[in-house]
C-alpha cells in the first residue's frame, strides 16, 4: 500500500497557515469544544478545560498499550494532554485528566516531541484527549510537518467534539479514535458532566468517517487512516451498549472497526455510584459482544469475528 499522510497535500500551503489562524481564533471567545465557554483563553483565561493559551502536557512516548494496528512493532507515539474537556468520574487516568497534572508547553516544544517520536521509530502520532487544545495541536504540526514529519496523527478523544472544531483538522488527521460512551444523556451527564453527548457525539462519529472512512491496514498490519470507534462496556448497562452498536452499524456502518472494552474498574469517584462500584462481569461483556455481532459489527477489535445475524 503506498501511502503518504493528508496533511502532505496542505504543507507549504496558504490553507494550512489559514487553518491554523481560524483555529487559534476560536480560543479568543473558547468555542473549541461543546461546552462553548466563552473565556479569551488567548489571554489566559480558561473555562472548563483549565486550559489557557498554552497546552499541557503530561507525558509522552512509544506506547504498546494501544489496539494493534497502533502499536505495530515500534509503538504508538502518545502524546498525554492535561484536563480532558470531560469530567469522567470513574476515569483511569485522572490524575491526568481531572488533576491537571503536567506542564504547559509551547508550540515549538510540541513539535519537537512529535519529531522526537518519529525518530524513535513510533507509527504514529497518538494525540490523547486533544479536543480543548486542537488550535495547539495544529500550531504545533503546522511546524512539525515543515520540519520533516511524514506519520499519520491519531485523534485520540472522548467523543464530546465540536463539528466545527472537526472540520479544521480534515485533510490534517489521517486516523480519528473517538470514544463512544453513552447512549444516554442523562448517564452522560451524571458520569461525565456534559449535556446533549449522544447527540454531539453522533454527529462528531459521523463526521469522522466521512473524512477518513473505514480504517485502512497496511501489508505490516499497521493502520495508516481510517476510523477506529472506542467503546468501554459499564457495569449495569450504563453504557447502553446495545444503542451505541446499533447506531454504528445502521449510521456509520457495518465495516467500521470497534474496539468493545472491558477493562473496566472503579477507580476515582467511582464509589460514589453504587453501580459503578464494582469491575464488570464476564457475562456482561459477553453480552456486548454479542450485542456487536447481531447487529453486523464484525471488525472487533481482539474478536474480528464474523458477522451474526446481520440486521
Amino acid at each position: 500500500m503506498n501511502w503518504t499522510p493528508s496533511y502532505f497535500r496542505l504543507r507549504h500551503t496558504k490553507e494550512f497557515s489559514e487553518r491554523v489562524k481560524e483555529a487559534l481564533e476560536l480560543l479568543r471567545n473558547c468555542r473549541v469544544c461543546p461546552h462553548q465557554c466563552g473565556v479569551n483563553r488567548l489571554a489566559g483565561e480558561t473555562g472548563k478545560c483549565r486550559t489557557g493559551r498554552h497546552a499541557i502536557i503530561s507525558s509522552y512516548g512509544p506506547h504498546f498499550g494501544e489496539e494493534a494496528p497502533l502499536v505495530g512493532t515500534h509503538g504508538s507515539g502518545t502524546i498525554f494532554f492535561a484536563n480532558c474537556n470531560l469530567k469522567c468520574i470513574f476515569c483511569q487516568n485522572y490524575t491526568i485528566s481531572q488533576l491537571g497534572e503536567g506542564s504547559a508547553i509551547t508550540k515549538e516544544g510540541l513539535a519537537k516531541i512529535m519529531l522526537s517520536l518519529q525518530q524513535k521509530g513510533c507509527h504514529n502520532i497518538n494525540l490523547v484527549s486533544p479536543t480543548h487544545v486542537v488550535p495547539q495541536i495544529l500550531e504545533a504540526v503546522e511546524i512539525a510537518v515543515n520540519s520533516g514529519l511524514t506519520i499519520p496523527l491519531v485523534y485520540n478523544s472522548g467523543g464530546y467534539d465540536s463539528f466545527q472544531t472537526l472540520k479544521l483538522l480534515e485533510g490534517i488527521v489521517d486516523i480519528y479514535m473517538p470514544d463512544m460512551k453513552y447512549s444516554d444523556d442523562s448517564t452522560a451527564d451524571r458520569l461525565s458532566g456534559v449535556k446533549d453527548y449522544t447527540s454531539i457525539n453522533q454527529t462528531a462519529i459521523k463526521e469522522m468517517h466521512r473524512q477518513v472512512g473505514e480504517l485502512q491496514i497496511d501489508e505490516q498490519g499497521i493502520a495508516v487512516r481510517g476510523l477506529l470507534i472506542r467503546h468501554l462496556v459499564l457495569p449495569h448497562r450504563l453504557a447502553g451498549t446495545e444503542e451505541v452498536v446499533k447506531f454504528i452499524a445502521r449510521e456509520v456502518s457495518r465495516h467500521s472497526y470497534v474496539n468493545i472494552m472491558s477493562q473496566y474498574h472503579p477507580c476515582y469517584k467511582a464509589f460514589e455510584v453504587p453501580e459503578l462500584s464494582r469491575r464488570l462481569s464476564r457475562e456482561e461483556f459477553l453480552e456486548a459482544i454479542k450485542q456487536a455481532q447481531e447487529v453486523g459489527l464484525y471488525r472487533l477489535d481482539g474478536f474480528l469475528r464474523r458477522p451474526v445475524n446481520a440486521a
